[in-house]
């Protein structure tokens, strides 16, 4: 999100440079992606099934009239298999409606059973995690390693922590980390990661901006009512908990270097951006500078965002950005970073050079045609088994009443599709892509997971005060892929931050075990690879956080796989 007042491009000083700078490298890149691209077989193909899954699920911003600015951030999605039936279920936040400003019903998170087939059941009383917060944020992991995956909630106001049972039920945790007693805070992305390689997890807690709703500011743009933005507010710092091994935190926010810097947090992830054994995290500040916590291996962080080059955008200026996913797109070994942002921004893919710095080369990639929409929830994933991600972007407007200030623009909008073009270029496949790709809300959250276990990666995306949209993915490929599912000992059983690699008759793909990524979101936790026309994954090798390494296979393809550590 961005300030309101930006929205009035002719009063941004920076606008005419910026607007040279988007059609140059728009009109080129996509002359370029044409070339290379050269009509390609456009395989990837995604079907919507909403109204056949039996999720019911509507999502509320708890709204109010009065355009409060925690109306507009949303909420984020989880998927995760629950009850250990090998199916992935899906958690889905909510906003709430405050008291006493509404008499409105409160709303509430909900959880759906996956049945199998893409069907749905909507099991939120008997797990016990319809918590009737104004959900911003999730995050899964096995946070005290019993087995069964646990839900951390980040909330506009008290944080709720879900301790799963391992029997189809959850029992909130005493004292959560956050719980946030002491002041409300607007929460933000989460993540769980092992800051310092003891086994137990431990959790980064992003927080937004200082808001109350005794602190109003009211916003109108052309005489239309809008919600107000960020730099209307003073940022809040994140916080960082270290996990004790029994089942308790300790607030180590100071310690840790986190609370050092302030800033809008929207998305983040944790990932070893320069392989030196260890987790960092990227967060994603809403117009403001993005922050990267390199961490020294004991769960000490030093923010390097400006020295690493991932803190603004290719012309150096600050993006409202929104949400991030990180993959290897160009397979050369490192782990790149994208992040979505606000109408005339291009979405930012940091290239990763070599864990010294990145490239912000988003433009160039061709990204260029999503600047005209808000784009919210990202994922970075192989949709059709071609060894490279590729990229889809869930997209909606911010302010209701746009169409009055551009008829141009629309509030209700489209979906981004980007075909990863052997790592050179994105080409935009959304209009060719399915009749999933046509459908028009105001999506925000956004996963991927195998749902219905056909081997392809299906999206399901939460749409602003609306029905998800699930989206079957139905591409026509002749290419294979392995899914890899890692159990630690020594390291967390959820083996998060472990460090992936497969071999095949091409080379090398890499990949990470993370917790919390996307637009506050958390999926993908089983790793899939897209492998070609490979028939064997010949060698995987899983370096195990704490510095064990091992050796797994050969395997054949098309199937799941279990390592253990």
């Amino acid at each position: 999100m961005i300030e309101s007042s930006r929205f009035l491009f002719w009063l941004d000083f920076w606008f005419v440079p910026r607007a040279i700078a988007i059609f140059l490298v728009g009109f080129f890149s996509g002359s370029l992606a044409m070339a290379i691209a050269q009509d390609p077989a456009v395989s990837i193909h995604f079907e919507d099934v909403s109204e056949q899954s039996g999720i019911q699920f509507v999502h509320s911003d708890g709204g109010t009239g009065k355009h409060f600015i925690v109306e507009t951030v949303c909420s984020g999605i989880a998927t995760f298999d629950y009850d250990g039936d090998g199916l992935l279920d899906i958690y889905f936040l909510s906003g709430s409606y405050p008291k006493p400003l509404s008499d409105s019903k409160p709303q509430r998170n909900r959880l759906y059973k996956n049945l199998g087939d893409l069907q749905f059941k909507d099991v939120t009383d008997e797990a016990g995690v319809g918590d009737l917060g104004h959900g911003l944020g999730v995050a899964v992991a096995d946070y005290d390693n019993d087995g069964a995956p646990d839900i951390y909630v980040s909330n506009f106001g008290p944080n709720v922590f879900y301790r799963n049972n391992g029997d189809g039920t959850f029992s909130r945790v005493g004292n959560a980390p956050a719980a946030n007693l002491d002041r409300v805070r607007v929460g933000a992305g989460v993540a769980f990661l092992d800051a310092d390689s003891d086994g137990d997890l431990d959790l980064y807690v992003g927080n937004y901006i200082k808001f109350t709703y005794e602190k109003e500011v009211s916003r109108l743009i052309l005489g239309i009512p809008a919600a107000p933005g960020p730099k209307d507010y003073d940022p809040d710092e994140d916080q960082f908990f270290r996990n004790n091994g029994d089942g308790t935190f300790t607030d180590l926010s100071i310690e840790s270097g986190i609370a050092a810097h302030a800033g809008p947090s929207m998305g983040l992830i944790c990932v070893d951006y320069d392989q030196d054994g260890d987790t960092d995290v990227f967060v994603c500040n809403d117009s403001a500078a993005n922050f990267l916590w390199n961490n020294d291996g004991t769960g000490k962080f030093t923010e390097m965002g400006q020295l690493a080059g991932v803190a603004y955008d290719y012309a150096g200026l600050r993006q409202a950005n929104m949400g991030v996913d990180g993959a290897d797109y160009d397979l050369d070994g490192w782990i790149d970073l994208v992040s979505t942002n606000f109408q005339d921004e291009i979405p930012a893919i940091y290239r990763n050079s070599t864990g010294q710095f990145f490239d912000e080369i988003g433009a160039s990639l061709g990204l260029g045609v999503a600047t005209r929409n808000v784009t919210w929830g990202v994922v970075f994933a192989d949709f059709d088994r071609d060894r490279y991600p590729d990229l889809f972007m869930a997209s909606g407007h911010l302010i209701d009443a746009v169409e009055k200030l551009d008829s141009s623009i629309q509030f209700a909008t489209k979906n981004h599709l980007l075909r990863n073009l052997g790592g050179k270029k994105f080409l935009d496949i959304s209009s060719r892509a399915g009749n999933g790709m046509q459908v028009e809300k105001v999506s925000r959250a956004a996963a991927c997971e195998d749902l219905d276990l056909d081997g392809d990666l299906d999206i399901i995306v939460l749409n602003l005060n609306s029905t998800p949209t699930l989206l079957r993915n139905d591409t026509i490929s002749t290419d294979h892929w392995i899914q890899l599912n890692l159990i630690g000992t020594s390291a967390s059983r959820d083996a998060i931050g472990a460090r992936v690699t497969i071999q095949t008759k091409y080379g090398a793909q890499v990949q990470e075990v993370v917790s919390g990524r996307g637009y506050q979101s958390h999926y993908g936790h089983s790793l899939y690879f897209g492998v070609g026309d490979a028939t064997l994954v010949e060698r995987i090798e899983v370096k195990w956080l704490g510095g064990k390494t091992a050796i797994y296979g050969p395997f054949t393809v098309d199937s799941a796989q279990t390592l253990v550590e």
